[in-house]
């Protein structure tokens, strides 16, 4: 599996969610710009207490410009949520095409840096929860499932560094996943930057996790 299928075909803001599908241009700058407006807001306040009438003074909009494209503020919450996920995904492929990993480890640490990354430059970033719907701000049943990345990314680990495929390999990425989630999430709860201690934590028990079942890196 090639490293740019983990952005091909993916949505850029949730399209099925929105009222109006971002098909020109200007529409796709207008619904960015509300996004951007929000990821501010949440940033900010939290998540729990945006509402789409901030996102409409902070970006500058009407408050029917803003429910031309989300009916609510739960659906403005995904396009977001899907919007800072998909840049993960980008960031990821710009990492590994960049450093060429010669070792499956160091393929995965392109993915942690790439996590950590984002929290520190993404605004809005910090309400993504792989594994936690309330922190997310969506019903528990729309919850991104973190099968999806781990899937594809186990796929691009058996084919470029041989890897056994199957069902084992990407649980045992969805556990690091889970891992990464609550750890990385933890080091930045009182520290904007990221307290490396829980950081280092993190890539520590997710290599020692991986190479007890796949091997050291050589």
């Amino acid at each position: 599996m090639p490293i740019n299928d983990l952005v091909t075909g993916q949505n850029t803001v949730g399209a099925p969610l929105v009222r109006t599908e971002p098909i020109q241009e200007r529409s796709a700058a207008r619904i960015d710009a509300l996004l951007d407006a929000a990821a501010e807001v949440v940033d900010e306040i939290g998540f729990d207490r945006l509402t789409t009438a901030m996102v409409a003074e902070r970006a500058g909009a009407s408050i029917g410009t803003v429910y031309r494209y989300f009916p609510d503020r739960i659906v403005l919450l995904q396009a977001l949520r899907d919007r800072a996920l998909l840049r993960y995904r980008h960031s990821v492929v710009e990492a590994i095409d960049a450093q060429s990993p010669e070792h499956w480890w160091n393929a995965v640490e392109c993915a942690i840096d790439a996590f950590v990354d984002m929290f520190r430059t993404e605004p809005g970033f910090r309400i993504i929860r792989f594994s936690d719907a309330e922190r997310s701000g969506v019903p528990e049943d729309e919850v991104v499932a973190t099968s999806g990345f781990a899937t594809q990314f186990a796929q691009i680990l058996s084919d470029e560094y041989g890897l056994p495929a199957g069902q084992d390999l990407a649980f045992r990425l969805q556990v690091v996943v889970e891992i990464m989630d609550s750890l990385i999430n933890r080091a930045f709860v009182e520290d904007p930057h990221g307290d490396e201690r829980y950081i280092a934590e993190a890539r520590t028990v997710a290599r020692e996790y991986l190479e007890r079942r796949f091997g050291p890196k050589v």
